[in-house]
């Protein structure tokens, strides 16, 4: 792929330059947006999750037609507190870091005559993401546990009041360690959605401006479509194994059904198939399309009335 010395269309940020309040406007922006976006995609989100704990052939439509039948439409939005606690502590941290690793990388690239492109977008979406979801990991447990309570029995279920009860419940019950349960997949799966999803985005913009005379909201919207896709794919896998992982709880004798991360991949490949990983694709893309797309929308809404 073509690399560019500065992205187009983009201006430059200089850090330390500007008032604090000024400073603030695009975390403040980016913050703002995926929670908007978190609020909107959420039932999306919990189908998702639902269809990975399932053991059987699961679908969006089965899994929607069960909660209807149920009588229990509010389960769609089922750990909604826990995913706006994600989005604030993760999210604004990953995109955070990202922008902050690209202007380092961008300095550094200027100093040594070099030029910026897909590899050091890849790079800070990489480092970005790693961070971010090592930080965020708890609201991540919270999230899941509180999407997969409505499939235990009614005797088993912990009835999770709010993202803090979710929290103070795992810490209690099973240590502070519990929080940064399936650490290892969330981290790897961080590092594979940003990496699909902001590099991607990026490279895509670019060559949509290079090759195209599409309206610059069309393009983000085409640019966050492309991003998604490939953020899905890279990252779905570990995103299974990740909820696999932190939706389980300790039997009576105090065993899990996975050690880790391998030995989840090793038990679902041998009694599901390989296919099993990327079983619900459909559903998990329409959750990272939208919200890149909402994100970016809102962001960018934000950003201009904030300045």
């Amino acid at each position: 792929m073509p690399v560019e010395e500065n992205p187009p269309n983009v201006a430059p940020r200089h850090y330390g330059t500007k008032p604090a309040s000024q400073a603030r406007t695009p975390l403040s922006g980016r913050r703002t947006s995926g929670i908007v976006a978190t609020i909107c995609i959420q039932p999306i989100d919990m189908i998702k999750v639902r269809i990975q704990l399932s053991e059987g052939a699961a679908t969006p439509v089965s899994v929607l037609r069960q909660v209807v039948s149920q009588g229990r439409i509010l389960d769609l939005y089922s750990g909604l507190s826990a995913g706006i606690l994600r989005q604030v502590v993760y999210g604004t941290a990953r995109l955070g870091l990202f922008f902050t690793f690209e202007d380092m990388l961008k300095q550094r690239a200027s100093r040594n005559g070099t030029k910026y492109g897909f590899p050091e977008r890849a790079s800070a979406g990489i480092a970005a993401g790693a961070l971010g979801a090592t930080i965020g990991n708890p609201a991540e447990v919270a999230l899941i546990r509180m999407q997969s309570d409505g499939l235990l029995p009614k005797s088993q279920r912990a009835n999770y009041r709010s993202v803090f009860h979710a929290l103070s419940s795992i810490t209690r019950n099973e240590g502070v360690k519990g929080l940064w349960s399936g650490a290892y997949p969330t981290i790897i799966r961080a590092m594979a959605v940003n990496f699909g999803q902001l590099a991607f985005f990026s490279e895509s913009k670019h060559q949509l401006t290079e090759r195209t005379d599409l309206s610059e909201q069309t393009k983000t919207v085409a640019a966050s479509c492309i991003a998604g896709f490939f953020a899905a794919f890279f990252s779905l896998p570990f995103d299974f194994m990740k909820s696999r992982l932190q939706s389980q709880r300790k039997s009576a004798d105090g065993l899990v059904r996975y050690k880790g991360m391998m030995d989840c991949f090793v038990k679902v490949a041998k009694d599901e198939g390989l296919l099993r990983f990327y079983r619900g694709f459909g559903t998990y893309f329409m959750r990272l399309a939208p919200h890149t797309v909402i994100a970016l929308i809102v962001a960018d809404n934000l950003n201009m009335r904030l300045r």
